[in-house]
C-alpha cells in the first residue's frame, strides 16, 4: 500500500531497528542481543560444571590447564515482542492530514521495522475496546498482510475509553516487550483522571512503553479549521451541542487549555516511566520516524 509506505521510505527504514530500553526477554532467536547466558556464537562467560549439564559445552582445554569442568556460556540473540496500538475513534478522523490516516502510517512504519528485523509483533485497533487485532506476526513475508489490514481499518463508532482499552492490552499482551500508543488522547469519558488511570495498566517492568499524542493542525491553531464568528459545535464521538463565539479571547484560552491538558498527559505519563512526545499530522511521519522516534530511543 504505497499511500502508507513508500519503497522509498522502505527502504530507508531497514537501516532502523526498535530498542528497548529495558532489555526485554523474547521467545525466539532474532535480532535483539540479550544479557540472557544461552548457545550463541558469542563466548560471554564460565561457571562451574554441575552433573547433568551439557558436556559438549565443557571447555576441555581449560580443563587440561586446571583440572577442573567449566561450561562456556554465551550471549544468546532474542527477537522483541513489538506491540503498536492506536486509536480510531472519531475524533481522530479529522483534520489535514487526517490524524487516523497518520497513525495508520506511524503503525505501517513501526511495523514494518519490527517484522524486517523478526521481531514479534501484533497491532490493535481500538475505541472503547478491541476493534481491530493482528498478533504473532514475525519476519518480512507478513508485511503485505499488515499494509492491507491498516488500510482497511475503519473509523469506529463506539465512544473512546482509552482506560478500557488499554487493561484489555494488558491482560491480552501476556509478553513482555515494547508497546507504542497513538492517540489524540481526546478521552472526554475518562476526563482528566481517567488518562491516568489508563496509563497504570501499562505502568510497571512488563512493558517498554511509548505514548505519542497526535492533533491535528486545526486542533492546534483553531483558525486554520475556519473556527471563526458565532458557532454551533457538535462533540463527533457523544454529539453534544455547544454555542460558541468564537473570539480572539476564546481561542486564545482554548489554546491554553490544550497545551495544560498536552502537558498534564505528559506528566501522566512520566510519572509511569513511559516515554512521551506528540506531533501534530503537518509534520512528516518521515521526520517523527527517522528523527523523533531515534531521539527518543525508541529505534537505533
Amino acid at each position: 500500500m504505497p499511500d502508507l509506505l513508500t519503497p522509498e521510505f522502505m527502504h530507508r527504514l531497514d537501516r532502523l531497528d526498535v530498542v528497548s530500553r529495558k532489555l526485554l526477554r523474547g521467545s525466539m532467536q532474532g535480532e535483539r542481543r540479550s544479557k540472557q547466558k544461552g548457545q550463541s556464537v558469542e563466548f560471554a562467560d564460565y561457571r562451574n560444571y554441575v552433573v547433568g549439564d551439557d558436556l559438549r559445552r565443557i571447555d576441555w582445554n581449560l580443563y587440561a590447564r586446571l583440572d577442573k569442568l567449566f561450561l562456556r556460556l554465551f550471549l544468546e540473540e532474542q527477537d522483541l515482542s513489538v506491540t503498536v496500538v492506536f486509536d480510531t475513534t472519531r475524533s481522530m478522523d479529522y483534520g489535514q492530514p487526517n490524524k487516523l490516516h497518520y497513525a495508520k502510517q506511524l503503525a505501517a512504519a513501526l511495523g514494518y521495522i519490527a517484522l524486517t528485523h523478526h521481531n514479534r509483533l501484533s497491532v490493535f485497533t481500538f475505541a472503547d475496546r478491541f476493534v481491530g487485532q493482528l498478533d504473532g506476526l514475525r519476519g518480512r513475508r507478513p508485511v503485505p498482510r499488515l499494509l492491507e489490514f491498516l488500510d482497511a481499518v475503519p473509523t469506529s463508532d463506539a465512544p473512546g475509553d482509552l482506560a478500557a482499552a488499554l487493561r484489555q492490552v494488558a491482560l491480552v499482551q501476556r509478553r513482555p516487550g515494547v508497546v507504542i500508543l497513538v492517540s489524540d488522547f481526546m478521552d472526554k469519558g475518562g476526563g482528566d483522571s481517567g488518562v491516568g488511570d489508563a496509563m497504570r495498566f501499562l505502568a510497571g517492568p512488563r512493558f517498554d512503553v511509548y505514548a505519542v499524542q497526535v492533533l491535528s493542525p486545526q486542533e492546534v491553531a483553531p483558525g486554520r479549521g475556519g473556527i471563526a464568528g458565532d458557532l454551533r459545535l457538535t462533540d463527533v464521538e457523544d454529539g453534544d451541542v455547544a454555542e460558541v463565539s468564537a473570539t480572539s479571547v476564546l481561542v486564545k484560552k482554548y489554546r491554553a487549555t490544550l497545551e495544560t491538558y498536552c502537558r498534564f498527559v505528559r506528566e501522566q505519563c512520566v510519572r509511569r516511566g513511559i516515554a512521551y512526545f506528540n506531533t501534530t499530522t503537518d509534520v512528516p511521519v518521515e521526520t517523527v520516524v527517522m528523527k523523533y522516534f531515534r531521539e527518543r530511543g525508541l529505534l537505533g
